[in-house]
């Protein structure tokens, strides 16, 4: 469940691996034949992903590290597929190695702050979106996954001066705008909240998390029948919605919007 939350909310990233450049790796003693093989081999590791094999995918990239151990690509590949798996602190270990290779790269730090999010460690993965953001100012993700660590301690202003700096970097990141309104709820902008959230259904309708919150928001407005016309359009793409520790602790909506869509689960 976890694996699933990061590869949908955060960052994609099972999907979007940089192809690593084996020329990067400065050792003298690489040949020709070895960038060959890491060629192949990380063709499979790509392979074994696509095919949802990620303990494979893992091997194969260890197999690379023992073949180019000074390429940060290398380590934080193994740290994403680790992650993935839920495997925290093996993942931050890789992230950690690839920041020492090559700590101008923003990639690492990136995905470091995914895992210090998993472990609820705030002010961690804040840490490392600012370093993102130093590197790359214009990162619309960095600025949604910090928004996303302000909101994990309660910085609910914070998190939507995030959400919306990343969405005006990126119009259509359709998550980062999903956010901002559930946080707009959070503070008491219920009105900015439901008209954000009805532009965004009529933009993207399977959209299944801005239906649900949708659901909550008209539900607690008394509009039943729009509600529940809503919902059956969540349960037919994504039954976790009626799961309420997944929504609290998987998605991580805001408090005030887990109990608006509690209500409408409780009461229908």
């Amino acid at each position: 469940m976890m694996r699933l939350f990061i590869s949908l909310f955060l960052v994609l990233f099972l999907l979007s691996f940089p192809t690593p450049s084996w020329a990067q790796d400065t050792a003298p003693e690489i040949t020709e034949e070895q960038l060959q093989k890491g060629d192949e081999i990380a063709e499979k590791a790509f392979e074994a992903i696509k095919e949802g094999d990620l303990a494979k995918s893992e091997t194969y990239w260890g197999e690379l590290l023992e073949m180019f151990p000074q390429n940060p690509a290398v380590w934080s590949n193994r740290g994403n597929v680790r992650l993935s798996q839920n495997k925290i602190e093996s993942a931050i270990a890789d992230y950690d190695h690839a920041i020492a290779i090559a700590p101008n790269e923003p990639d690492p730090y990136l995905n470091r702050g995914i895992a210090y999010e998993i472990q609820q460690d705030w002010d961690s993965a804040i840490a490392d979106y600012n370093k993102v953001l130093e590197l790359s100012p214009e990162d619309a993700m960095a600025y949604n996954n910090r928004g996303n660590a302000q909101a994990g301690k309660g910085n609910y202003q914070e998190a939507i001066s995030d959400y919306e700096q990343a969405t005006s970097l990126n119009p259509d990141f359709a998550i980062a705008r999903a956010n901002a309104a559930l946080n707009h709820y959070q503070v008491g902008d219920e009105e900015e909240a439901l008209k954000e959230t009805r532009n965004l259904v009529r933009k993207y309708p399977d959209f299944p998390d801005v239906r649900a919150a949708l659901t909550a928001m008209l539900w607690a407005q008394g509009k039943e029948g729009e509600a529940e016309s809503n919902w059956v359009a969540v349960m037919g793409s994504d039954a976790r919605y009626r799961d309420i520790e997944w929504l609290e602790t998987v998605r991580r909506w805001p408090p005030k919007m887990v109990k608006a869509l509690d209500d409408f689960l409780s009461l229908n």
